[in-house]
């Protein structure tokens, strides 16, 4: 079965790219589950309700998220009634639910993690020990199993798909909004990319008009950060995953130019 993992979309350059092309890619890559990380879909910081219904609406399966997602306050209410958009799992008392089992579109049951990073990141309970307790607690039929990665530093990103290799289907890191290239299976099984990138504008610093953050780094001051609109690109990863073992055949970025 083949599972799609787009990056973190970001703003409504994003979520264009992604409803301009998301239908061509599921058919034209035979997607059986499609994953997309929005928490930066609202004008770059966080992801409302509406939003989360319209990408959800466009055919994407499950939305993940990271430390963005308490951006919007309005959110919180809705993370409650919709298992679809996770928030990651090893915050110890919030709304929500960072792990959802899926049916996926070729029946198979499928289980998407969200987990976010400690490391420069705001405080949570360990990812690694949450992951160890989600994969405890999942019904072992349940062979397919997709982990988010939310996280800023590569060496943590790296040393969680180690930790994971063979227990699960893929580990995709996100958040720093830069693709890297060390696509590859570990020995265990499990694919692994330390960050898929982002979908969103790339004529910008990390999705932000450009000179606000040059300003920022020049001066020292504060300034009001606004998405950038300009060169959006959808970067995501597919990942090829026998459904009878849990481990993945193969393993590939892909990318679009919207220009």
């Amino acid at each position: 079965m083949n599972i799609l993992f787009i990056g973190d979309i970001f703003a409504s350059p994003g979520r264009k790219i992604v409803a301009d092309h998301l239908q061509d890619i599921i058919e034209a890559n035979k997607i059986d589950l499609s994953i997309a990380n929005g928490e930066n879909a609202a004008g770059g910081f966080g992801i409302t309700p509406a939003i989360a219904a319209e990408l959800l609406e466009l055919g994407l399966d499950v939305l993940t998220s990271g430390n963005h997602v308490w951006d919007k306050r309005e959110l919180y209410d809705y993370l409650n009634r919709q298992p679809r958009l996770l928030r990651p799992a090893n915050y110890p008392d919030a709304p929500g639910r960072g792990v959802i089992q899926y049916r996926a579109r070729n029946g198979v049951e499928c289980a998407v993690i969200n987990l976010q990073g400690r490391t420069y990141m705001p405080s949570t309970d360990c990812p690694f020990r949450r992951a160890d307790q989600i994969l405890s607690e999942l019904d072992p039929a349940v062979k397919v199993k997709f982990v988010d990665f939310h996280a800023e530093v590569t060496s943590e990103k790296i040393a969680m798909g180690w930790y994971l290799d063979g227990r699960v289907s893929a580990v995709v890191g996100t958040h720093t909004h830069v693709a890297t290239a060390d696509t590859r299976i570990l020995p265990g099984g499990t694919a692994y990319q330390t960050d898929c990138g982002m979908t969103g504008p790339y004529h910008s610093v990390i999705g932000v008009e450009t000179n606000l953050i040059l300003q920022r780094f020049l001066t020292g001051l504060p300034v009001r950060m606004e998405a950038a609109k300009q060169s959006p690109e959808l970067h995501a990863v597919i990942v090829d995953v026998d459904e009878t073992t849990g481990l993945a055949r193969a393993v590939r970025r892909h990318a679009i130019n919207g220009d």
